[in-house]
């Protein structure tokens, strides 16, 4: 008997050193996730610019597919201010004063003032990011910029598991000025919140829990989730990433502004109408990304939706 749980512990000593790990390096520029020699993604801390200009930090990018490939785009021709993996709104206000516009970067900026390890179980790794969202047109008494929202946020990362990884992303928002309001673009597009600038190309696929979702110029329907692949006639070519809004997110379900070309796909909320930010009680965003190998078909979206 006692060998018989001699040869379990051996077994799960064995597992436990084999398992795949996530390591996370935390430096003053950026925070990188890597498991084993791939990378997976990197979280931009320090302010990226062109030419003084589009300056942006707070953002994934590069993202990584599990071929080892960049998924995402930084400073593209056609829309300089997209940005990776970002959540940004075009409309911010204090009042009824206009301080900035976090979509395109006007009159706006980010300063990140803490990224630490998040003590997580197991084999993943997360940070927690707090950020301070600042506007030259919001000063203090001595003209310095006055922070009005306090982000607070998680990035989680899980290990492979099989043909596709999980990436975890929880986005708070605070005021720290009365009557702070957020929206979206003016317009029925209403596009703004959580959205990622990936890669397309004439074999991109849209895929919704219904099946096919054809990209239209107004939002479109998709509960839960869209999945964005490249669809070859080798499966094994195939990949993609699906991103998750989960149902408890204000708004749920979410309508989706999605793109063929040159521009991101995007989880709209609020929409065109403004919102009030608390100043005591945070509103919490919650997303997720599966990176995939193969078809979406062959992978239970749903259950790991659910879980």
């Amino acid at each position: 008997m006692k060998f018989f749980y001699f040869l379990i512990y051996l077994f799960l000593i064995t597992n436990s050193t084999f398992a795949q790990k996530i390591h996370l390096k935390i430096n003053e520029d950026a925070a990188y996730f890597t498991e084993e020699n791939d990378s997976i993604l990197v979280y931009q801390i320090a302010e990226k610019s062109i030419n003084e200009k589009y300056a942006r930090n707070n953002y994934i990018h590069p993202l990584y597919n599990l071929n080892g490939e960049i998924l995402t785009e930084d400073f593209p021709k056609d829309h300089l201010h997209h940005r990776g993996i970002f959540w940004a709104w075009h409309q911010l206000y204090i009042g009824n004063k206009r301080i900035g516009d976090g979509w395109e970067l006007k009159n706006f900026s980010q300063d990140v003032i803490s990224v630490k390890k998040n003590k997580i179980k197991g084999n993943s790794k997360s940070i927690k990011t707090m950020v301070l969202w600042k506007s030259n047109l919001w000063l203090d008494k001595n003209g310095d910029e006055k922070p009005f929202v306090k982000e607070t946020s998680t990035i989680t990362v899980y290990p492979k598991e099989n043909e596709y990884r999980l990436i975890d992303i929880k986005i708070s928002m605070i005021a720290l000025e009365p009557n702070v309001y957020i929206g979206g673009s003016e317009n029925a597009k209403g596009y703004g919140g959580f959205s990622a600038r990936i890669k397309l190309s004439e074999k991109t696929k849209f895929t919704g829990h219904k099946g096919t979702v054809t990209p239209k110029n107004l939002p479109v329907t998709s509960e839960g989730w869209i999945d964005i692949s490249e669809n070859f006639d080798d499966i094994n070519l195939s990949n993609g990433v699906t991103i998750i809004s989960h149902a408890n997110n204000p708004g749920y379900p979410n309508p989706w502004i999605l793109r063929s070309k040159n521009s991101m796909q995007n989880a709209v909320f609020p929409g065109a109408k403004l919102i009030p930010l608390s100043e005591t009680k945070p509103i919490t965003l919650h997303y997720s990304l599966l990176i995939h190998k193969g078809s979406i078909q062959n992978i239970n979206i749903e259950k790991i939706y659910k879980k």
